[in-house]
């Protein structure tokens, strides 16, 4: 509960107080050049003038807009890949730990960044999509165990032998017993997809100029 509280407090100050501000943060004081902290600019301003909380504000919706979608996004792919490969076994795992060792070990900083001048030609919600195809493979691990250890309980065979499909057999009796996990996985994902977004913002590789994260 605290921490839902503070979210709504970051998230009602993202989005109420700007409309408060005097200073927009596309707008430059030409009398205030790189300012200290003051009355006027309560979080100082830059180099160019721009008010920082202004900025602060508008980067705070940028990346927690793309977190709060990323995170869920990702413990999605999670669920589907872990609960499918822990489920049907034999070949369909196989291909999948597969696909999941090689994701492993693809440097997806790197990856991200030479493909980043591409991105810049398009919307900043394709960084949702990027970053969460690179950060489901550890849940997903967690989840097939979890499936394997659920697969051949009395309620499972039970549907299975009433000739109920596999994947409404995966969504409607197996992931809600993994809910527990897939809920902390959600919340914790949140947080590292605003720290991916942001890393990339901050070397310039993420959103870009105009707009603003809080990377940038």
């Amino acid at each position: 509960m605290i921490g839902i509280g503070i979210i709504v407090v970051l998230l009602f100050g993202a989005y109420v107080l700007p409309y408060f501000l005097h200073w927009k943060y596309t707008q430059n004081d030409w009398m205030s050049l790189g300012t200290a902290p003051n009355s006027n600019h309560w979080f100082g301003t830059t180099a160019s003038g721009q008010d920082l909380l202004a900025l602060t504000m508008r980067g705070l919706q940028k990346s927690l807009v793309i977190g709060l979608i990323g995170g869920p996004l990702t413990t999605l792919i999670a669920a589907v890949v872990g609960a499918s490969a822990g489920y049907f076994g034999g070949w369909t795992d196989r291909i999948l730990m597969w696909v999941l060792d090689l994701m492993l070990v693809v440097p997806s900083f790197l990856l991200i960044a030479v493909m980043s001048p591409e991105f810049a030609k398009t919307t900043w919600l394709v960084y949702v999509i990027v970053l969460s195809a690179f950060a489901w493979m550890i849940t997903a691990r967690v989840i097939r165990s979890m499936t394997q250890t659920l697969k051949d309980r009395e309620f499972v065979l039970a549907a299975r032998y009433m000739g109920v499909k596999p994947m409404t057999i995966i969504f409607r009796h197996i992931l809600p017993n993994v809910a527990s996990i897939l809920i902390i996985d959600a919340t914790i994902q949140v947080g590292t997809i605003v720290l991916s977004e942001t890393s990339l913002s901050y070397f310039g590789f993420g959103v870009q100029p105009p707009d603003v994260s809080l990377g940038t």
